[in-house]
């Protein structure tokens, strides 16, 4: 044999050996030392993840309104993998090729499936790569443009302009736009788009009680109210899909892939009732344009449980549009510290009647209006000689506070204000309440400006729940704003009972303090506003001048407020009106002027709404002014 020839066929061999040999350890390196990296290329561009968001549960009152529920709403990605990838493109544009012909549009679906693969098998081999994305991003366009009601050149800047390859084209369509394109995206053949299932959070009244509601951010996740401080039970877990495509870039039937269903988050009840807080919410609204003033709070509460039945601050905002959440996002209720004035009264009151240093006919001196102490003077707004315990709270008379104060002493003072629940959280589901402050109760000029009201602040929260334990017996309640969480199927999960905090009184203190307080509901006491015809009430009003964040006090700006209770025997419920900085020059800025007549109309509405059996007779008169504020 021909040497030449026997070398050159060996060497032939050799290289053909040597490739496959190379070819060979390419293979078993990407098997066994490469293999998580290639598989994760291979998922990369045939699955996809996709996230199946959880239901978040409802928010309902307590007669199960529903005060927060999901919308169903779809977004639309772009992904510009497959959008620039011509082999799913040729399906677009054999779509767009064949649609118009004769042949074509009279074809069963099988055939049309057919003829689109055949079409796409030429485009492949004739077109250039580039031509075919181009021209199938043109049909794609086209299809799009037309259904989302966007310029086309628009919208090609959208997806072109985008330096990422995974856009969102737009988000939170409704159901309906959503399908209509779903569909068109599937009839023509257009590849590189997808639709993601979500939900919207609504709010059926997006304006009321806003910051006791809550909303959540584009996550889902709760920003502040109840939505977020139920958070953890509110929110389930989402699940996903894995879709996969075949080798020619089509998706393969949704079983193909893996799936882990999401689980639904639990619903709330909260203790809200909806009926009485539009109520609130109107009559607060009511006053601040009445009496020409920007901030303000009225709150409800259930004095034996401790409900909050409606609570309401201003300014606040729309939920569902979140207008107004600069200004109006400070929930007045809880956060916002005032110095109360004369409705603080009820701490030096009741504790003097509770230690059994007064009862309530005492006989108290209080110095024609001017009491001199040692470096300090109390005064009061009217000179008062004689008053008895009772008449010291009709009157609110500063002098006679501070005496009873005195009587009970520094020590025994502040552990009853604490008791009330003074200087603390009340322990409320929202988010950022306040504590309040108090000055050092050792100085005496501080200990006797408290007696009646200054050198401390508190929320309107602690005030209306310090009431509703003179209210309901002398216990100072949580207030409870979570009622219970319930499952899909109406199981209750979880149930959040009223809690005490502690005692405050004895149940006999109580009683004497609610016929003391009724005094001020008399008419020669400081709320004869507040009167409502057909029931016996009872509360305190307060008028406080306003702090300067330099210090000191302005000389004509107040806080103004009322604490009642209606009917005074057995409470249903306690309303606190707070209304801030009033500007109104038609009736003098005080809690009996201002505040007071709020609550009469506040809980006349209320007692109409729960059918309240009229403890007193109705005057004519009496009731012509009950016709005119239940009209409200």
């Amino acid at each position: 044999m021909n040497k030449p020839v026997e070398s050159r066929a060996l060497i032939v061999c050799l290289g053909l050996v040597l490739g496959l040999s190379c070819l060979s350890a390419r293979l078993i390196h990407l098997q066994w030392f490469d293999r998580k990296e290639t598989q994760a290329k291979a998922t990369k561009i045939y699955e996809r993840e996709l996230r199946l968001p959880a239901e978040r549960g409802l928010i309902v009152d307590r007669n199960e309104d529903v005060l927060a529920w999901n919308l169903p709403v779809t977004s639309i990605k772009v992904d510009k993998y497959h959008l620039k990838d011509p082999k799913t493109a040729a399906f677009g544009v054999a779509y767009a090729r064949l649609s118009g012909q004769a042949e074509f549009e009279e074809a069963e679906a099988p055939k049309r499936r057919r003829m689109i693969f055949s079409e796409r098998s030429y485009l492949l081999d004739t077109m250039r790569p580039q031509d075919i994305v181009d021209s199938h991003f043109k049909h794609a366009v086209a299809v799009m443009s037309r259904h989302l009601r966007m310029p086309k050149a628009e919208l090609r800047e959208k997806i072109e302009g985008s330096s990422l390859m995974d856009i969102t084209l737009a988000k939170d369509l409704r159901e309906d736009v959503a399908g209509d394109l779903e569909q068109a995206v599937r009839d023509n053949y257009v590849q590189g788009f997808r639709f993601e299932k979500n939900a919207r959070r609504w709010y059926p009244a997006s304006k009321l009680a806003t910051h006791t509601v809550g909303f959540v951010n584009h996550d889902g996740i709760g920003q502040c109210g109840v939505e977020k401080s139920v958070e953890k039970y509110l929110q389930g877990k989402d699940g996903y899909r894995i879709l996969k495509r075949d080798p020619r870039g089509l998706l393969l039937a949704p079983n193909e892939g893996k799936l882990k269903p999401p689980r639904a988050g639990l619903s709330v009840q909260v203790t809200l009732d909806m009926g009485l807080q539009m109520i609130v919410e109107e009559e607060l609204d009511a006053a601040l344009n009445l009496y020409q003033a920007e901030k303000g709070s009225i709150i409800l509460i259930e004095p034996k449980t401790g409900d909050v039945l409606a609570i309401a601050s201003r300014p606040h905002f729309d939920l569902n549009l979140k207008e107004g959440i600069a200004e109006g996002s400070f929930n007045y209720a809880v956060q916002a510290i005032y110095e109360p004035g004369s409705t603080f009264k009820v701490v030096a009151t009741s504790a003097a009647l509770d230690l059994g240093l007064v009862n309530p006919r005492t006989p108290i001196f209080c110095h024609h209006a001017h009491l001199q102490e040692k470096g300090f003077v109390v005064k009061d707004h009217h000179p008062y000689g004689m008053l008895t315990f009772e008449q010291i709270l009709a009157k609110s008379s500063n002098i006679g506070a501070f005496k009873l104060a005195k009587q009970v002493g520094v020590r025994r003072f502040v552990k009853s204000l604490k008791d009330f629940g003074f200087t603390q959280r009340s322990g409320i589901s929202l988010a950022s309440e306040s504590r309040g402050m108090l000055a050092d109760p050792g100085n005496d000029v501080n200990f006797s400006t408290m007696s009646y009201g200054y050198g401390v602040s508190v929320t309107p929260i602690q005030v209306a729940m310090a009431y509703s334990a003179v209210a309901n017996g002398g216990v100072l309640m949580k207030p409870r704003l979570v009622k219970s969480v319930i499952a899909n199927d109406g199981t209750i999960m979880e149930q959040f009972d009223p809690e005490v905090r502690g005692r405050v009184m004895k149940k006999s203190t109580s009683r004497l303090m609610r016929h003391a307080l009724a005094t001020v509901i008399d008419p020669k006491g400081t709320a004869r506003r507040g009167k409502v015809p057909g029931f016996k009430g009872a509360g305190k009003t307060g008028t406080a001048r306003k702090v300067k964040k330099t210090g000191g006090y302005y000389e004509d700006r107040y806080v103004v407020s009322f604490a009642g209770m209606l009917p005074v025997k057995d409470p249903a419920f306690v309303c606190v009106v707070v209304i801030d900085d009033p500007q109104t020059t038609d009736v003098p800025r005080g809690g009996g002027t201002i505040a007071a007549p709020v609550f009469a109309k506040v809980a006349g509405r209320a007692a109409s709404y729960w059918n309240l059996t009229p403890t007193e007779p109705i005057e004519e008169s009496e009731g012509k002014i009950l016709a005119a504020s239940s009209g409200n």
